[in-house]
């Protein structure tokens, strides 16, 4: 199951604090999902930064996310045309071959099973349809990785290979998101192997972002 929905009460914080971060993936949906038409799930909208994004490449969207809170200003941010659930994202309640394509955004730190997720969102698509993923680089930011604001080097620690959920270690800012909801942490092989696993083919994986080491990573992959 999906973990519950620990970012209720936080959703205004994320959006003055993480809005920007987030918002600079924008451009993997832009080059790696494109222009629909067709029926687009985001799997862990949140507070729906990406949906207007998705609007104007022209696809129908739902939004799907366990926090109350987080779709409470989802809501604000999506237009009429917009479908909003709150649902866990391991369990969708969807009939198989749902949606031509499926975007989900920062979520592996967020989910107890991502691999179950994946699963869900491979089930919900057609055959032949899109998948694609952007979130942390699990290299180089995490429990074993001091990377503040993604900027300079990252200094690191012993324990990258240890898939666990965490909420204090050395690379957690004592006042920043970690702190407050905790996450959890995979290897670049666990969270590569999840989409592998589900029967995705990779077609497009990228370390994203312009600096030296990454702090993101993202992906489209077709089932």
């Amino acid at each position: 199951m999906e973990a519950p929905p620990r970012y209720d009460g936080l959703a205004d914080w994320y959006d003055d604090h993480l809005a920007a971060f987030t918002l600079a993936a924008t451009d993997v949906l832009e080059r790696l999902l494109g222009d629909g038409p067709g029926s687009c799930l985001d799997l862990c909208c949140g507070t729906g930064l990406h949906l207007p994004t998705l609007t104007r490449l022209g696809w129908t969207v739902t939004g799907v996310d366990i926090s109350a809170d987080q779709l409470r200003l989802a809501r604000d941010r999506a237009d009429e045309s917009v479908e909003l659930i709150q649902a866990d994202a391991t369990a969708l309640p969807f009939e198989d071959g749902r949606f031509d394509a499926v975007v989900s955004m920062f979520t592996h730190t967020d989910v107890g099973d991502f691999a179950a997720l994946v699963r869900e969102a491979v089930r919900v698509l057609r055959p032949g349809s899109v998948l694609v993923y952007s979130s942390l680089h699990p290299c180089f930011v995490g429990p074993h990785s001091r990377f503040i604001a993604a900027e300079g080097v990252p200094k690191l620690y012993p324990g990258y290979r240890e898939v666990r959920r965490y909420t204090s270690a050395p690379g957690i800012a004592p006042d920043g998101l970690r702190s407050r909801v905790g996450a959890v942490h995979l290897s670049l092989e666990a969270l590569l192997q999840s989409f592998l696993a589900a029967g995705l083919v990779l077609d497009r994986f990228e370390e994203h972002g312009d600096g030296d080491y990454p702090a993101r990573v993202c992906l489209r992959a077709r089932c």
